[in-house]
């Protein structure tokens, strides 16, 4: 088992920053892949992007490439999604998710954490 806690959201004016982070604990030596999607009021979860944990290649949607980056500290367990030129509609409860396996279907979630941009 892979136990994850999201952290770092909140409110952040169109155009500002923000970073959020993924704290793994378990069982983590099984991390294949780490994962960030969004769910918008009214709206189905997303895909945001995915880091594959120990070759560090990472994968992005279309709609944050050039201003979100995903990033991955395998010493402290931790994976990371800075955020930059937020948009109004980047607005959405952001879960970070691990699987074992590959980086397209995620076995383990964490509870999500609330980013509001402002416009």
């Amino acid at each position: 088992q892979v136990q994850l806690v999201e952290s770092g959201g909140g409110l952040v004016q169109a155009g500002g920053s923000l970073r959020l982070s993924c704290a793994a604990s378990g069982r983590t030596s099984s991390i294949y892949a780490m994962g960030w999607f969004r769910q918008a009021p009214g709206k189905e979860r997303e895909f945001v992007a995915a880091v594959r944990w120990r070759l560090s290649s990472t994968r992005a949607a279309d709609s944050v490439k050039g201003r979100f980056a995903i990033s991955r500290d395998i010493v402290k367990n931790t994976g990371y999604l800075q955020m930059t030129s937020l948009k109004p509609e980047d607005t959405a409860v952001y879960y970070c998710a691990a699987d074992d396996r590959n980086w397209y279907e995620y076995k383990y979630w964490g509870q999500g954490t609330g980013v509001t941009v402002s416009s």
